[in-house]
């Protein structure tokens, strides 16, 4: 009767260890509002790890940029959506200290960060949240890690961003590197990474592609060209990704081979091995 009795006991303080690592988890989730410029904050959040951060990563989302990071994100919270942002957590789990980074308070209209995307306001803003993150976590590297669009948010700050205000590597996935349709795309549209001087980076840098990426502007046959380009780099290196899931959206969407959808954390783990394994030439 008393093992009876015990049983129970055990199973409520099971329940109630479980519910404090989950405090503890969200805990170390931190949403920062940073001014970046007069009247302008851009805000962030920040995923500790469960031991000591290895390094830190910046994650720029593809599309308009804006990530509508609310106030309390939990893990539910685009869990379909960009693929740098819903396999966020897999990152942490590698042991990264992992940013998440939404579009200025100026920026977040219909329009997004659109051409802005190029500006060199945009990298100032980028280098205000490299150095908060680097005053939070001291002492480790901070990569700057972009998909879609977000390549070319990555390869600006890259591009322009000089030691000791520059980031300590670059990862591309399905960079963005084909011209929209049509003869005069409209600006906020028509950009890529090579309106940016790719041969001004200096930090070393991964592309990761998937093979089967439909979508015209990432096209998979474009990187070996943009490896040629980065020719000023430390280092370049390229992942390719295979298979994955049935596509859910159309060629360019997340949930698809652009996406790296089903293969999320087959991607997570070659971007983190590499990042890990790779000497910073700052």
């Amino acid at each position: 009767m008393r093992a009876a009795r015990l049983l129970p006991r055990l199973a409520i303080a099971g329940i109630a260890a479980t519910a404090c690592l989950a405090v503890q988890a969200r805990a170390a989730d931190t949403v920062v509002d940073l001014t970046v410029r007069p009247g302008v904050t851009m805000r962030y959040l920040a995923l500790a790890p469960a031991g000591p951060a290895k390094a830190a990563l910046i994650l720029f989302p593809g599309g308009q940029g804006v990530a509508n990071i609310p106030d309390q994100p939990d893990t539910a919270w685009a869990k379909r959506g960009n693929f740098l942002v819903r396999a966020r957590e897999l990152f942490r789990e590698r042991g990264l200290y992992v940013v998440v980074l939404d579009a200025p308070s100026d920026r977040k209209g219909e329009a997004g960060l659109g051409a802005y995307r190029v500006a060199p306001g945009h990298a100032e803003d980028i280098a205000a949240a490299i150095a908060d993150v680097r005053r939070r976590i001291p002492g480790l590297p901070v990569w700057l890690v972009g998909t879609s669009r977000g390549t070319i948010s990555a390869v600006n700050a890259a591009a322009r961003l000089t030691p000791p205000r520059a980031a300590d590597g670059l990862v591309l996935t399905s960079t963005l590197t084909g011209r929209a349709p049509g003869k005069n795309p409209r600006p906020g549209v028509a950009e890529t990474v090579y309106d940016l001087d790719l041969g001004a980076i200096r930090q070393p840098t991964l592309l990761v592609y998937h093979r089967a990426d439909a979508c015209a502007r990432t096209a998979p046959g474009d990187v070996p060209t943009l490896q040629r380009k980065l020719s000023g780099a430390a280092r370049t290196d390229t992942v390719a990704i295979d298979g994955g899931d049935a596509p859910q959206s159309d060629g360019c969407g997340p949930l698809d081979a652009h996406g790296f959808l089903g293969r999320e954390a087959v991607a997570v783990a070659a971007i983190a091995d590499w990042i890990l394994a790779a000497k910073s030439p700052q």
